[in-house]
C-alpha cells in the first residue's frame, strides 16, 4: 500500500472514530473585542475591530526575568528574553488579520471592582519596513494598557511601536511611542 494511500486511510479512521460533537477546546481565561482607532500619524487614520484573547496570565517569575533583563542589559535582550517566554500569553487580531502572539500579560483587580490589564509582545513588522530598515524598526515592542470596569466594559490605550528603556536614575521604566500618539481602544467588551 503506497503512503499516500495510507494517509488517506488513516484520515477516514480518525474521521469515524473522532465524536461528531467534539469542538476545539477554548482555553482562555479571558476575551476581550475592542474598537481600535488609529490616530496616531504612522499610516492611514484608520479604525479597525481587535480580537484580544488571553490563554494565562504571566508568572511572577516570568515578569522578574523581563524586569531583571531590562534593568541589567538593555532593550534587545528584553526583546530576546520576551520571545524566549513559552508558551505565548495570548494572541490580538484584526478582522482582517492573523493573530500575532502576546509574550507578557498581567492583570490587577482594581479598588472599583475592575480588572487592569497590561500586555507586550514584539511587533509585527512588515517586509518593507524591514528590507528598507525604516526608523520605525527601531521600535520593536507592542504595548498595551486596557481598564474595565466592573461590568466588563471599557477602554485602553495601544502602542504599536514603542521603544521600552530603564531610567536608571529615576529607576522607572519608560515607553516612547513612534506615533504621535498611542492608537485609541475604545468599546472594549468582555465576550463571552
Amino acid at each position: 500500500m503506497s503512503i499516500r494511500v495510507r494517509s488517506v486511510v488513516a484520515l477516514a479512521t480518525a474521521a469515524l472514530i473522532w465524536p461528531a460533537n467534539a469542538k476545539a477546546e477554548d482555553k482562555s481565561v479571558l476575551r476581550l473585542r475592542a474598537f481600535a482607532v488609529n490616530m496616531s500619524g504612522v499610516g492611514r487614520t484608520s479604525s479597525t475591530t481587535l480580537d484580544i484573547v488571553f490563554e494565562r496570565w504571566s508568572s511572577d517569575e516570568e515578569r522578574q526575568q523581563l524586569l531583571d533583563t531590562l534593568v541589567e542589559k538593555n532593550d534587545e535582550a528584553l526583546l530576546k528574553a520576551l520571545a524566549k517566554i513559552k508558551p505565548r500569553v495570548g494572541f490580538i487580531r484584526t478582522n482582517r488579520s492573523l493573530g500575532w502572539d502576546i509574550q507578557y500579560a498581567r492583570m490587577q483587580e482594581t479598588p472599583s471592582g475592575g480588572k487592569r490589564i497590561v500586555f507586550a509582545t514584539d511587533r509585527p513588522m512588515g517586509f518593507r519596513e524591514v528590507r528598507d530598515n525604516l526608523r520605525s524598526t527601531d521600535y520593536e515592542f507592542m504595548v498595551c494598557e486596557i481598564r474595565l470596569g466592573s461590568k466588563g466594559e471599557g477602554e485602553g490605550k495601544l502602542s504599536t511601536a514603542t521603544k521600552v528603556r530603564f531610567d536608571k536614575e529615576k529607576r522607572t521604566i519608560e515607553l516612547e511611542n513612534y506615533g504621535i500618539e498611542p492608537v485609541r481602544l475604545t468599546k472594549v467588551v468582555v465576550e463571552k
